[in-house]
Parts: C-alpha cells; structure tokens; sequence
C-alpha cells in the first residue's frame, strides 16, 4: 500500500457537485493498494499514519501526530493511480494496482482500522469515482509512505 499524506489547512472531496467531505486543519490522504499487499501491510501503514509526528508544537517543531490534536480532521481518498509504473516510455502502467473487490475491501479496512487509531470519524472518497478533491497544503508538508519499503 501507498499512501501520500498532505498536511492541510481544509481539504474537501466532491462528486458532481455533492459534497462527500470536508475537514479544516488535518490531513489528507491519497492511498493507492497493489496487489498483493496484505492485512499486515494496511494494519502497519494505518498505525504509521496515526502515529505521524507531522503537526506543530507550541515551538513551531513537528512534534504531534493527529492523535495529539483531536481537533484535527482526516480524509482518506482512493487513489489506484498511485501504483503507476513509469519504468517504460510515457504511458503509466497500472499493472501493479489491486483488483477494484479486493482493493475496496483494503481500502475500507484501513479507513475503519484508522477510525479506531485515532478515535474520530474519517472522512471518505467513493471508490472507483470520478472525484473532485481539494485542499489546501500546509507547509506545503507531503509525505509518502509504501508499506512494502516501511521506512
């Protein structure tokens, strides 16, 4: 699994006009599952993204994770295109990407296991739509997290 964590100021995901989501001060995150990743995988991944000291003390230091603001929201968005490989010519391949079943199934997974982590609601994209996400970056602070290289 990957997943591209943003720190932001407000974020928000919509679908034709509905508004599915919205947080102020957070983070957002795009994950994208490839087959093959596992329970372990979407369990370590979930407890890192918890536990990510990405937030600023009181002295200006990223210190706290989101489970030392419980003002801060979060957002999870579905993202198969993070799996893409560019190793060959131009057109991104998404071979590597999970099946949409079982990828679906990961993706919910995570966002319950997150749920219990954090103890607060986590705010979701539609799996498989055509969504309109947005946020605005703080910092900008972006980071990439793969279960695979768990570092």
């Amino acid at each position: 699994m990957r997943t591209v964590i943003q720190r932001v100021k407000m974020g928000a995901v919509d679908i034709g006009g509905e508004r599915l989501c919205e947080i102020g001060a957070g983070m957002l995150l795009l994950l994208g599952v490839e087959g093959g990743d596992t329970d372990a995988d979407m369990e370590w991944l979930a407890a890192k993204v918890a536990g990510l000291r990405i937030f600023n003390d009181d002295k200006g230091v990223m210190n706290l994770s989101v489970n030392d603001l419980p003002e801060m929201g979060i957002i999870a968005v579905s993202q198969f295109t993070l799996t893409a490989s560019t190793r060959k010519g131009n057109r991104p391949s998404y071979i590597r990407a999970e099946r949409p079943e079982p990828a679906e199934a990961m993706y919910d997974s995570f966002c319950q296991r997150l749920e219990q982590l954090t103890g607060r609601t986590v705010g979701r994209g539609r799996f498989g739509a055509d969504m309109a996400v947005s946020l605005v970056n703080d910092g900008p602070v972006t980071i990439i997290i793969d279960s695979r290289l768990r570092e």
